[in-house]
């Protein structure tokens, strides 16, 4: 296989779901990444927002023709990313000599194992540096739902008023997760939601409080709206003073009942660092579908 065979990229979110659309839903639960943040995009350039003119999708063909692969670089935060699904190694490997061709620096990969981790690997042959794992994560979709032990309180919907809970909420997830896992906080980029976007998941219904027995917020759990029938749940977070209550497990059973009576499979990321995070979700009932890892690039 060669780069020019076998990889085409798109500007267009729209052409691109047009072209890779039966892929993604061939196998939804892993490609969710990919579903949810394309849609979301095409969504807005059909508001009429302009899409960064660097934003890039990609699908990669066998010689038949047939769709075997894909990836996207649309991360806003640095180093910008590239997120690949599974494809074959070759074609991971041609997706790096087609950045070195185009004069496109890339410093960081993420996505599936083992196509994110041949692809970061050529980059580094070709442009210098070595591949150092940032995050291991594992990919989990729910089979049968085993409920948690019962916690005090309920579940309700975020509403507009409390978008500046929300915001601070989502901000803390990530650095808080770096901690629990053993790294520096703030190691791990990530995008932080602005104040429009938040406003958008909360008026969808997409970002769930549990409350405590005052009715007092105490834990956050969101998720994004289905793509080809999968939902993905995140960031699940709850405060530092307030964890150790059975407050997410009861969240994330409560939001997951809520999205499978909406017809859709629920999935979520785990931090594989984290063994909180990950016995929570598999005593819910979660199971592995894929390991993926975010790598960077570094001289």
């Amino acid at each position: 296989m060669t780069a020019d065979s076998t990889l085409r990229f798109y500007a267009d979110p729209e052409e691109f779901l047009a072209a890779a659309g039966a892929y993604l839903a061939a196998n939804p639960v892993v490609s969710t990444v990919v579903a949810s943040v394309t849609r979301r995009m095409a969504a807005r350039r059909a508001e009429g927002v302009t899409l960064p003119e660097d934003d890039w999708w990609l699908v990669v063909r066998d010689a038949s023709g047939a769709v075997v692969g894909a990836a996207m670089r649309t991360a806003p935060f640095p180093p910008r990313p590239a997120f690949l699904l599974p494809m074959p190694p070759e074609a991971a490997e041609a997706l790096a000599r087609a950045w070195h061709r185009r004069g496109e620096r890339v410093r960081a990969v993420n996505g599936a194992l083992p196509a994110a981790r041949a692809c970061a690997e050529e980059v580094a042959r070709l442009d210098g540096g070595r591949v150092a794992v940032a995050q291991h994560t594992r990919l989990h979709v729910l089979d049968h739902l085993t409920p948690p032990a019962p916690a005090p309180g309920a579940l309700r919907a975020a509403t507009a008023d409390e978008v500046d809970l929300v915001a601070a909420w989502f901000a803390a997830f990530m650095a808080d997760a770096d901690e629990q896992a053993g790294r520096p906080r703030g190691t791990s980029a990530h995008e932080t939601p602005d104040r429009a976007d938040l406003l958008r998941r909360i008026r969808d219904g997409r970002v769930w409080f549990w409350t405590d027995g005052s009715g007092a917020p105490v834990h956050l759990t969101a998720a994004n709206p289905p793509s080809f029938g999968v939902a993905r749940v995140g960031p699940v977070y709850t405060p530092p003073e307030q964890r150790g209550r059975g407050w997410a497990g009861n969240a994330v059973a409560e939001v997951s009942r809520l999205l499978t009576a909406e017809g859709a499979r629920v999935c979520l990321f785990t931090d594989q660092a984290n063994p909180v995070s990950n016995r929570l979700y598999a005593g819910l009932g979660f199971r592995p579908v894929v390991d993926m890892a975010n790598l960077a690039l570094v001289d």
